[in-house]
């Protein structure tokens, strides 16, 4: 079998480095120096050339000018956004953009998909729920009325929401349906007040007060919700294991160069150990996140559902960047605690990250839900 990425998939991981390569994880201020958010706005340059690349259309259909490529392609280059912390929603507005083409109406297509591979329209996802720790299609009702709906509730913690032309918003029927609504971010009855996350970017809590959406504008597919929200999450492993990946690379070029007792400390047992332990966790990492994407791409039934891969992939994404982020900390010193080394930036963003996969114990229970009904007899 073929296990290696496709001619198109290892084309747009280039193009995503040559874009990203510019790059300076250094360049934002720390979250610890500021009082508030540590940018009012997210990399508007970077964003633009994303554009000019093709990387905004990546997933999206050649009918709508994109370049149609699968959940695979996007978690590669989330990967190299992930080793330069790039302040952009490429996340959040490629995943939107693939639900609504995927399950949505081709009125909802036609209006948003090419507006978004041109950089255009910025699209973000409500995803943390009322308190962060609740199913995030609860937080919100919605029912219909005369051909439009009305939604009421609350969103915490949503990603780039002043900045976002639109979110998409999980909310939940009478009928105990989970639907998606499409919510431009200027509505009567919308409200954001801001939230400042661990990494120091702009988040929102949200509100809907009786909140009118025209029938066009909702997503009523059976099983869009879940699908979205494991495409989030994966996605999120992604940018995970790229933020993984560059703080291995960045603890093994100190630790070559720091003496003690006229050696690298690289070659001392203890330090060569956690190095070791810290490359299987990103390995480990990287083929769970393959495997879950994967998933995702084929759309094919498994031995159990796809979220049984994506618990698995969320589970190493989060302790195995924690580690490594530890180890990271530990083997630099106190050079590790100075704000204004690169390090102190990638341990505030893995928090967040770490916060956004939630922890590895409720999925190893979730897990176990999903064996326990799929059991064999």
């Amino acid at each position: 079998m073929d296990f290696g990425f496709t001619e198109e998939q290892q084309a747009a991981v280039e193009a995503a480095r040559a874009v990203f390569s510019s790059v300076a994880p250094d360049a934002v201020p720390s979250p610890s120096l500021t009082p508030g958010p540590v940018a009012p706005d997210f990399d508007r340059p970077l964003w633009r050339r994303l554009a000019e690349t093709d990387l905004l259309s990546l997933v999206i259909d050649p009918e709508y000018g994109g370049a149609g490529l699968d959940p695979v392609a996007l978690c590669l280059v989330l990967r190299e956004a992930g080793r330069v912390l790039a302040r952009v929603p490429l996340l959040e507005t490629c995943a939107a953009a693939l639900a609504v083409q995927t399950y949505g109406n081709g009125e909802l297509r036609s209006r948003l998909l090419p507006a978004v591979g041109r950089g255009e329209t910025v699209l973000t996802v409500a995803a943390s729920g009322r308190t962060g720790h609740e199913p995030a299609e609860l937080a919100v009702t919605a029912r219909e009325s005369n051909g439009t709906w009305l939604l009421d509730g609350v969103q915490t913690a949503v990603p780039w929401a002043q900045q976002a032309d639109h979110i998409l918003v999980p909310a939940h029927t009478a009928a105990d349906r989970t639907v998606i609504a499409v919510l431009p971010r200027v509505l009567e009855g919308v409200s954001l007040a801001d939230q400042v996350s661990t990494n120091g970017e702009r988040y929102a809590e949200l509100r809907c007060d009786a909140v009118r959406i025209p029938a066009a504008d909702m997503v009523t597919t059976t099983g869009a919700w879940e699908w979205l929200r494991d495409l989030l999450a994966t996605g999120n492993c992604a940018l995970a294991l790229g933020l993984a990946s560059q703080v291995t690379a960045m603890t093994s070029e100190y630790t070559s160069k720091r003496e003690q007792f006229g050696h690298p400390i690289a070659t001392f047992q203890a330090v060569a150990v956690q190095a070791a332990d810290r490359y299987i966790d990103t390995r480990a990492m990287e083929v769970t996140l393959w495997q879950a994407a994967w998933r995702l791409s084929i759309g094919t039934p498994g031995p159990l559902p796809i979220t049984a891969d994506v618990s698995v992939a969320k589970i190493w994404a989060s302790d195995g960047m924690r580690r490594v982020v530890q180890t990271a900390q530990h083997l630099h010193g106190g050079f590790g605690a100075d704000t204004d080394y690169a390090l102190h930036r990638y341990h505030a963003w893995a928090k967040t990250l770490e916060l956004s996969l939630g922890p590895a114990a409720a999925h190893e229970e979730r897990l176990g839900g999903l064996l326990a009904a799929h059991s064999p007899g």
